[in-house]
């Protein structure tokens, strides 16, 4: 009855019967045959064939033809139906025992199957299979496995596991993951030891590994191995004299390998007893200072040879001669079987093979570069001073003429000139008024002027704020020392000789030059831990304005500190400083009269003077352990010098027309 409604006439194999839609047996073969058939119907039939329930969704819409040449059971019957929906755009999606058919971009939202080991079993169902890598990077196989994947549906990676989730039809995620295990190999070898018989390890590897990295000893990769571009990592082993190796595949290991073989020869002098000469070229240590250090530790391990370990003829100690200072002359020390060649900064070593390798062992460890430190130095000196003085002078005389038969009056010395110095001073038509508010009273006699009285009143305010901030750049634990200022002549005697016959005078006087200005000494001692140990000396002077035009010799006021401190890198400490208040007072009055309230100030004169100073000095020590952080210093401070060099360029003006002030070229693009 279904059939005849859905109008199509299925054929039943003539050796099974047909199934009863009610039987709910799926074991019984029937026979496909629908020609034209409505999507619909055709899911209507399967579903009461197979015992499943089938919903169609409303926006599948059409008609299809299915066909089986031989009899199946209502699964594969199925199967075959999810197949020709594929071909028409739809899928057919089983969740919880429940069949729907939907547009094929609807179904991977649809789909509730999830796996997570091994892919599905074949079939025509849409489901959510991950693939977890553990060998290969899950990113670089998207690429791959994207072109292998229906339009509609999706691959997504998870990074922090290292797996894809891959959503789409069952059958199609078995021939992915055949693909994916074929992929997620190991692209490296394992690590691989070897031993080294003549050659040094250190510069085998460096050798072998140019030779790697040029590309002259390139193979492709054997059969079934993949290769990726996977770079050949060679290590140096010094304590037994070995190399690490790991390779992309065997086969570049076997070529590592080989290499280290025909270069693992023994030299053509080589027959085991001294005399063997070998020159090692350093990069960094200095060879008459490492000779030194060299030859000390081999008295000091009882090194036999005595005769090749002794000096040369009027030559200091071995020991001694390495640790001479850089300022010595640059001529190769002679004697023992260390020899430094100044000139090329490298080392001359006599020694059989096995002990040049122990000692090669150590020059490398030696043979580093050494860390800088940037020292910041900042040096902040706030001074304010502050003085009053205010006085009240007076004098009355009486008489006639030049007869003055009374005087009665004050006359004080502080507050600058003092009432008869004054009053003399206008008598002669020279007035210096000293400095201030000055308020005068006086009269004519015989001509002259004649000051009567005298009321100063003065109030100064003075402020300095001083910012020094000199910076140094200097290796690990060697000194250095920065001066700016001035190179002061200094008198520290004199002699004058007139007893000549002529009569001529002949002076004769001994300078001693000294530095003025701003000293930074350091020393920085860096430690592994990274804080650093530094020896510093710091001055500030300056020549005391008062004593330029003294007659005894100059002055100079002189602030310094000398200590030595641990500071971690980067950090600010302060090294010292000053914080000095003076105050002083001085009062001239006569006696009662100048204790009078409000009175009393025409019988006194006061001054009064406060001077503070605040001065700080600190240091930030900033280790810079390569060439990257150097440079990235240099240009820092680089730039801040030609910006403001470019900030200071002079206006234009056409009754100047000279312009163009120089500045510091850009510095080049790396």
């Amino acid at each position: 009855m279904c059939l005849a409604l859905a109008g199509v006439q299925p054929a039943w194999s003539q050796t099974d019967k047909p199934a009863k839609a009610t039987s709910g047996k799926s074991n019984e073969k029937i026979t496909l045959n629908f020609a034209n058939a409505e999507i619909e119907s055709v899911a209507r039939t399967l579903a009461t064939l197979s015992g499943h329930n089938v919903v169609v969704d409303p926006r599948v819409k059409g008609t299809m033809n299915l066909v089986s040449t031989v009899p199946v059971v209502p699964a594969q019957a199925l199967r075959l139906f999810a197949s020709q929906l594929r071909t028409q755009g739809f899928a057919l999606v089983e969740s919880s025992g429940l069949y729907t058919v939907v547009p094929e971009a609807e179904a991977k939202m649809q789909s509730g199957a999830v796996n997570a080991g091994n892919a599905p079993l074949g079939g025509g169902q849409i489901v959510t299979q991950i693939f977890k890598l553990n060998h290969e990077s899950a990113n670089n196989l998207v690429a791959v496995l994207r072109p292998l994947i229906s339009p509609n549906n999706t691959i997504n990676v998870n990074p922090g596991t290292n797996a894809l989730v891959i959503t789409d039809y069952a059958d199609n995620l078995q021939r992915l993951g055949r693909i994916v295990a074929a992929l997620d190999v190991a692209n490296a070898t394992g690590v691989e030891v070897i031993r080294l018989q003549h050659s040094l390890a250190s510069d085998m590897a460096s050798l072998v590994q140019k030779l790697i990295d040029s590309g002259a000893a390139n193979v492709p990769a054997a059969a079934g191995q993949t290769d990726n571009g996977y770079k050949t990592t060679l290590v140096a082993e010094p304590r037994t004299n070995s190399l690490i190796v790991r390779a992309a595949n065997p086969a570049r290991v076997s070529l590592v390998r080989t290499l280290i073989e025909q270069l693992d020869q023994p030299s053509a002098n080589n027959n085991g007893s001294a005399g063997n000469i070998y020159v090692v070229y350093l990069k960094n240590a200095d060879a008459t200072k490492l000779a030194g250090t060299l030859r000390a530790a081999m008295v000091a391990d009882g090194r036999s040879g005595a005769s090749t370990l002794t000096s040369a003829p009027n030559s200091p100690p071995a020991a001694m001669s390495g640790g001479a200072s850089s300022s010595a002359p640059a001529q190769a020390s002679t004697g023992g079987q260390i020899q430094a060649d100044p000139a090329t900064n490298s080392l001359i070593i006599t020694a059989p093979e096995p002990q040049y390798r122990q000692l090669r062992a150590v020059i490398d460890k030696l043979d580093q570069r050494r860390a800088q430190v940037f020292v910041e130095s900042l040096i902040a000196e706030v001074s304010a001073d502050k003085a009053a003085e205010f006085g009240v002078q007076w004098m009355s005389g009486t008489g006639t003429g030049g007869n003055t038969v009374g005087l009665l009056g004050t006359n004080f010395s502080v507050g600058g000139t003092n009432l008869l110095s004054l009053a003399a001073n206008a008598a002669a038509g020279k007035v210096t008024a000293s400095t201030g508010f000055n308020i005068g009273i006086g009269e004519r006699r015989d001509g002259a002027l004649v000051l009567g009285a005298l009321a100063r009143f003065l109030q100064t305010n003075g402020d300095a704020n001083v910012l020094s901030t000199p910076n140094l750049l200097t290796l690990d634990n060697e000194e250095a020392k920065i001066v700016i200022g001035q190179n002061v002549p200094f008198v520290t005697g004199q002699y004058t000789n007139n007893n000549s016959s002529g009569g001529t005078v002949n002076p004769f006087q001994t300078i001693e030059r000294k530095d003025v200005g701003l000293t930074l000494r350091v020393k920085p001692q860096i430690s592994e831990n990274g804080t650093v140990k530094l020896q510093i000396y710091q001055e500030v002077s300056r020549l005391d304005s008062a004593s330029l035009s003294s007659a005894t010799g100059l002055i100079t006021n002189k602030r310094s500190i000398e200590s030595s401190v641990l500071v971690e890198d980067g950090s600010i400490v302060v090294l010292g400083g000053l914080l000095q208040d003076d105050f002083g007072n001085s009062q001239e009055k006569v006696p009662g009269l100048g204790d009078l309230p409000f009175v009393g100030n025409l019988f006194k004169s006061e001054s009064r003077t406060r001077k503070k100073t605040n001065l700080m000095v600190f240091l930030r020590p900033v280790v810079m352990r390569d060439a990257a952080a150097t440079d990235s210093l240099s240009n820092n401070r680089y730039d801040l010098m030609r910006g403001t060099q470019s900030d200071s360029q002079p206006l234009p003006n056409g009754a100047v027309p000279v312009t163009g002030a120089p500045v510091m070229p850009e510095l080049p693009k790396r």
